[in-house]
């Protein structure tokens, strides 16, 4: 078969999104994983004794609990958020096979 000197692959792959706003997703994510450490490393270290690192926030060892919590939290959200992201990025957006096409491996 003779392709004609106009023929362009290009146009049969679709074309490419920019992914901005996933990578500003992903460093967000990055970001409160980032706080939720800072925060549970001030709540710990106010319940073993230590001075507390935020001054009259966590004083009490309730309030230290919450801190300790709250940073726990933040931190599987910013993983999650971050890893979520990440997969996104990853995804091939290429032209591919039918499963049932490709080579059997046993």
């Amino acid at each position: 078969m003779k392709l004609s000197d106009d023929f362009d692959a290009r146009r049969l792959r679709p074309r490419r999104y920019r992914n901005w706003r996933l990578r500003l997703a992903a460093v967000l994510g990055a970001l409160l994983a980032a706080l939720g450490v800072l925060l549970t490393m001030a709540g710990a270290a106010t319940l073993l004794g230590r001075p507390p690192a935020l001054g009259t926030l966590n004083d009490s060892p309730g309030a230290a609990i919450v801190l300790l919590t709250a940073g726990l939290a933040l931190l599987w959200l910013g993983i999650g958020v971050w890893r979520l992201c990440r997969r996104r990025l990853r995804r091939p957006s290429d032209l591919s096979l039918a499963p049932h096409l490709m080579k059997k491996r046993n």
